[in-house]
């Protein structure tokens, strides 16, 4: 009831203005163009509140009045904006990740690259080593021994098979002198052969126990060269690092035990040991 009063008194009051408006006015006072637009806000009003009161009384429901069309987009603008600016506050925080990560992989990337460049290095200084090695070792095989010339070597037997088990019984008779002449005679007589690398390998052992570390040195050269995948290959290089240190070339030493343990990750445990201890003995870093 008192809102049917409340809206009768209201639509009273505007039919009242209404009639007011429309209200002749005498010639004596006539508007001016700035009353003239009044009225017609005022009239416009008027029509509003009876459209409003009308609704109310035909329905029987609150009228709810909407706001304005200007201040609802404003509010829509509004909420548009700070959905905006979460999204780009999100999207800056994911650029800043990314940004970290691309330059974390730089990083690693260098580092890696660095590493790389050091391996070669090393490994290009290793094979200078060990072609100077080579080399030196063949000018002293070539040059005569004092107090006399060397004598022929006697005529390899016909097959190669025969002259390396030859080579290899006086070796594990402990017949070093007479087996460093077979295993010589088998490296000049069948250099191609399959065995050669191995028979230069037995020949190195037969030097090393006499201490004669330089032409053992040469002779793992040759047995090492191309690194090879057998089962006497990282022994081999293991000898060649301790005639190094035996020759106080203890860089080269260290640099040969590095390609030990990268060429032969698998190498037997009595070779992974002799090799630390030759670590300590060169002073490696």
């Amino acid at each position: 009831m008192k809102l049917k009063s409340a809206l009768l008194a209201v639509l009273f009051a505007s039919s009242a203005a209404v009639a007011v408006a429309q209200t002749p006015l005498p010639p004596a006072d006539p508007l001016d163009d700035r009353s003239a637009k009044r009225v017609e806000r005022m009239e416009k009003v008027v029509r509003e509140l009876r459209a409003i009161v009308f609704q109310g009384r035909d329905t029987g429901k609150p009228v709810v009045v909407q706001p304005a069309e200007t201040d609802a987009q404003i509010a829509a603008l509004n909420e548009r904006v700070g959905d905006l600016e979460q999204t780009l506050t999100k999207l800056n925080g994911q650029n800043e990740g990314v940004t970290h990560d691309l330059d974390q992989a730089r990083r690693t990337a260098a580092d890696q690259k660095a590493r790389a460049d050091s391996l070669e290095q090393r490994l290009a200084a290793v094979e200078k080593t060990l072609a100077d090695l080579q080399t030196a070792a063949a000018a002293q095989v070539a040059a005569a021994p004092v107090g006399g010339s060397v004598p022929p070597p006697p005529a390899p037997p016909a097959e190669p098979a025969v002259a390396f088990k030859q080579a290899k019984d006086l070796l594990l008779a402990g017949d070093y002198a007479n087996a460093e002449q077979a295993f010589s005679a088998y490296v000049a007589n069948y250099p191609d052969n399959a065995k050669a690398p191995e028979a230069r390998y037995w020949l190195g052992e037969t030097l090393f126990v006499r201490e004669a570390y330089t032409d053992a040195a040469g002779a793992y050269i040759g047995a090492i060269r191309g690194w090879p995948q057998t089962s006497w290959a990282p022994d081999a290089t293991l000898k060649l690092a301790r005639s190094m240190v035996a020759m106080k070339k203890t860089a080269e030493a260290c640099r040969t035990l590095d390609e030990l343990s990268k060429r032969y990750p698998k190498a037997p445990a009595q070779v992974v040991s002799r090799a630390a201890s030759t670590r300590v003995a060169a002073k490696c870093g």
